[in-house]
């Protein structure tokens, strides 16, 4: 009896023949599992090949750690494999692994801690309960950290947006909501709209800072950086020092905008503020008292009221003495933090001179934010160079009570109006040669915590008062809240 087949049938088991193949590839046990290196695996820097400099179709080596484009025959994942006996590698795009050059997939649980270091996720459950979280976590190198209060590589001179950054990432209501990536990647964008980077870079640092299961104890922001450094084109960058206030008020502004925030629709409304500005314009101080007198009935210099809606609030130091003492030591004055905070009691008035005019401000608060920044101005900017005051600013930790700022109608309809201390950016030294360091409050812990760049120790709160306190973050106490800072 003769046996033959139709086109159909061979069809039909040539793709038979084939899938039972490729499952057979997929499902194979890979005998190279144990070349894997862990301590090499740094998934922070920018997903491109080392050779090629492209972006597509990018795979890391699990054995040295470089990063190689394609994995078919000639492309450069393949020839290092042969070339260097490294057979595992991983797609940084699909987090698929697979086998070269037999290039076959790999399944196996036990590379599921590589995938999560690439790309850690989290559930409402385990957002829910950060703040509750003291346990400490262990690298792979055997270093135990608490998720959250991890150090940041300084690349060159980027310890300016470093303290930031880990600044915004102990705000509770914004750090949870950049930790779960469904809130914010289904937003519609304009094509082409770079601006949106800076959310999902910002995003998948905040994952890796509060990462339980890191192979380090620390995280590079380099891809972070290099979005920051793109979408301000090139007004803040790595190699060059930054104004930690400039930086933090741009980063919240372009978070806000990239995420379809407007004027009326606030998308970061957990630090947004309200003021009304009283502005009184003043004669020209040169003319003679009647004529001033005179002007001073006209419409235009009578007081004016607007409403603004604010990021932070700007805290005015005094001016610092130009005088030694009699042991030839500049004096290092100080201040109380309510003296300063009283440019918001709606009374008090200062003078702002422009070219050609001059006018009296008065400031009052209308709304008070979950979580309120104050940014202190030690920087003054003239046509020749910069200026630092080096003023020490008193302040409690905690129990910060800013309901005098407050009109009395105001008053009525905030019933919390007590801070505490959750975030205290310091800048140390000269304004351009300076740097940055940052005291945090670890929620679960109730410890204290001192960062500066890879350098994390544990502070206690009576140091911090002593620093030349530059942007500090401040959460408003609810009434069913205990204070755990034990300050």
């Amino acid at each position: 009896m003769s046996w033959f087949l139709t086109a159909p049938m061979m069809i039909f088991l040539l793709a038979k023949n084939g899938r039972e193949d490729s499952e057979d590839r997929r499902s194979r046990h890979c005998p190279y599992l144990d070349t894997i290196n862990r301590s090499v695996l740094d998934f922070d820097f920018e997903k491109l090949c080392s050779i090629s400099l492209s972006h597509i179709n990018a795979y890391a080596c699990l054995v040295c750690g470089k990063y190689f484009q394609g994995r078919g025959l000639k492309s450069h994942a393949y020839i290092h494999s042969v070339q260097f006996s490294h057979h595992v590698f991983l797609n940084l795009h699909t987090l698929k692994f697979y086998c070269l050059p037999d290039n076959y997939e790999i399944i196996d649980s036990s590379l599921e801690d590589i995938t999560y270091v690439l790309k850690p996720t989290f559930t409402k459950q385990q957002i829910a309960n950060l703040d509750k979280q003291a346990k400490l976590s262990r690298a792979y190198d055997g270093t135990t950290y608490l998720p959250g209060i991890v150090g940041l590589n300084n690349i060159k001179a980027n310890d300016y947006a470093n303290a930031v950054l880990q600044a915004l990432s102990n705000v509770p209501p914004l750090r949870n909501y950049f930790l779960e990536e469904d809130n914010y990647k289904n937003i519609k964008r304009p094509p082409g709209d770079i601006m949106f980077l800076l959310v999902q870079r910002f995003g998948e640092l905040m994952r890796k800072l509060w990462n339980p299961r890191n192979f380090k104890a620390h995280v590079s922001p380099h891809e972070m950086l290099q979005a920051v450094v793109l979408c301000s084109k090139k007004t803040f960058q790595i190699t060059k020092q930054g104004d930690g206030v400039d930086f933090l008020s741009w980063f919240l502004n372009a978070l806000h905008s990239a995420l379809g925030g407007t004027k009326k629709k606030k998308k970061i409304s957990h630090v947004t503020c309200k003021k009304e500005i009283f502005t009184k314009k003043l004669p020209h101080p040169d003319l003679p008292a009647e004529e001033k007198e005179q002007l001073l009935h006209n419409d235009e210099y009578q007081e004016t009221m607007v409403e603004s809606t604010f990021m932070y609030l700007t805290l005015d130091l005094p001016t610092a003495p130009l005088y030694k003492d009699e042991k030839e030591q500049l004096i290092i004055p100080q201040v109380p933090l309510f003296n300063i905070l009283a440019k918001f009691n709606g009374i008090t008035e200062k003078e702002y001179k422009t070219y050609k005019e001059n006018f009296l401000k008065r400031f009052q608060l209308t709304k008070l934010p979950p979580y309120l920044i104050f940014c202190i101005k030690r920087f003054t900017k003239n046509n020749f160079f910069v200026e630092k005051n080096p003023t020490i600013v008193n302040f409690p930790i905690t129990n910060v009570d800013l309901r005098e700022y407050l009109s009395e109608e105001v008053q009525a309809v905030h019933k919390n109006t007590t801070y505490d201390l959750i975030a205290n950016i310091v800048h140390d030294g000269k304004p351009s040669e300076g740097s940055y360091r940052i005291h945090v409050l670890h929620h679960g812990t109730g410890k204290w915590y001192e960062l500066q760049d890879l350098q994390v120790t544990d502070i206690l709160p009576q140091m911090i008062t002593l620093s030349e306190a530059y942007i500090q973050i401040w959460k408003r106490r609810d009434n069913d809240e205990t204070n755990q800072q034990g300050a």
